[in-house]
């Protein structure tokens, strides 16, 4: 009777830590508030060339990327890692890297927008990936 209790604990801890990885879907539960600034694909604004990203991709107006300072690297912001932000609908990939001198900071891309940029200004976020 004791080893099909067992049995049983261990069959509904698998069941119930399945469903909340189903649950949660292709973001790994990671959250962080963070500062939020936006930039532009404009020369004063970048070192190079403006519309190449610090892996090299090439960011087109309208794309959903955002650069993040080297220490959110470190906790797995990598490439391509997929991020939500609280507040702002769809997904955004991280394609850029800030300066050194920033820490817990992204930049959100918004293409040639510097209206857009200044109006977002800076605040504090929370990104979840």
């Amino acid at each position: 009777m004791r080893s099909f209790k067992r049995l049983f604990s261990a069959l509904l801890f698998l069941t119930l830590a399945s469903c909340s990885v189903a649950h949660s879907g292709s973001l790994s539960g990671h959250s962080l508030t963070v500062t939020a600034t936006a930039y532009n694909s404009v020369k004063a604004q970048t070192q190079g060339n403006p519309s190449i990203g610090a892996w090299g991709d090439h960011l087109k107006p309208g794309m959903k990327v955002i650069a993040v300072s080297r220490d959110l690297l470190r906790m797995g912001l990598k490439h391509n890692t997929r991020v939500k932000i609280d507040g702002l609908p769809g997904t955004f990939l991280v394609k850029d890297k800030m300066n050194k001198r920033w820490s817990r900071k992204i930049d959100i891309y918004m293409g040639r927008d510097i209206k857009a940029a200044r109006s977002w200004g800076k605040r504090k976020v929370t990104i979840r990936w």
